[in-house]
């Protein structure tokens, strides 16, 4: 095993808490915004289905979040667990963006997660849908691009 392989606890089976603790690593990684540094917590073979884009691979991973991402300013993301099973993680999210008019969005999603022995995603099935707000209804206010402060809100206490 590589370094680009390398074990990403918390590994399965899963328990509630470390279930909790994979979704906040994974939170904390899409926050940093560094496609390359992401795409390392995906197998090489990983299998996406992102909205209506299916992908594979981390070079594709890493292709899609660059393009993500310049597309989808001021990025900042909030994860929650929903459901888990051995090897399976299920998660609520949303997350806040403008585009480069300015148009703030509050995107609204749903992901189901399956990881192999080693921690490592090898399966992401997302669904995203994408809501125009004013500047002044944004809730996510942290420095960016860096992760969420511990005392901030989650998607619960936000009544997302």
């Amino acid at each position: 095993m590589t370094d680009v392989d390398a074990p990403r606890p918390p590994l399965p089976p899963f328990t509630r808490e470390t279930a909790i603790l994979k979704v906040r690593a994974a939170e904390d990684g899409w926050n940093g915004r560094n496609p390359a540094r992401v795409a390392l917590a995906y197998t090489r073979d990983s299998r996406w289905r992102n909205r209506a884009e299916f992908l594979e691979g981390r070079e594709a991973i890493i292709a899609f979040l660059e393009r993500k991402w310049a597309r989808e300013l001021d990025y900042r993301l909030i994860k929650e667990l929903w459901a888990y099973t051995d090897d399976r993680i299920a998660v609520r999210f949303a997350y806040e963006w403008h585009d480069d008019s300015g148009q703030w969005y509050r995107s609204y999603g749903n992901e189901n997660w399956e990881f192999d022995a080693h921690g490592l995603m090898r399966r992401r099935h997302a669904s995203i849908n994408d809501l125009p707000i004013r500047e002044a209804e944004r809730r996510y206010h942290w420095p960016a691009p860096l992760p969420r402060p511990a005392d901030h809100p989650g998607l619960s206490e936000l009544g997302f």
